[in-house]
């Protein structure tokens, strides 16, 4: 029983040395994989268009 137990925590142990080896490269900004653009804000209302062209919530009341 306990070299099963100690076998369970020197595999966990490993697997997280694998883990801190490749998590800080995730997260990086400005690379080619650095992640997601910033949305653009509307300059009239502030809210976030993610489709990009006219906002449809300033637009919406003036048709």
């Amino acid at each position: 029983m306990i070299k099963i137990v100690s076998l369970f925590l020197i595999g966990m142990v490993v697997l997280a040395m694998f883990g801190r080896l490749r998590l800080p490269r995730i997260g990086r900004r400005g690379g080619p994989t650095g992640g997601l653009p910033k949305p653009s804000l509307c300059p009239e209302c502030g809210r976030y268009n993610l489709k990009g062209g006219p906002c449809r919530h300033c637009s919406k009341g003036q048709d």
